[in-house]
């Protein structure tokens, strides 16, 4: 939630908020390091556990 309100503002109306947007979001979001995962993105970590034996 919290990185969500870093694009979006308490308040925001998100029935005026398009699909491709959230897309995008949820692209930069995904493949954006994260400290709690070793600064991987949660894309390569769930790639990684795809791969694994």
């Amino acid at each position: 939630n919290g990185l969500i309100r870093r694009f979006y503002p308490k308040g925001t109306d998100f029935n005026s908020v398009t699909d491709n947007e959230i897309a995008e979001l949820e692209h930069i979001l995904n493949t954006r390091g994260r400290k709690s995962l070793g600064y991987f993105s949660p894309n390569e970590v769930f790639l990684a556990h795809l791969m694994a034996p």
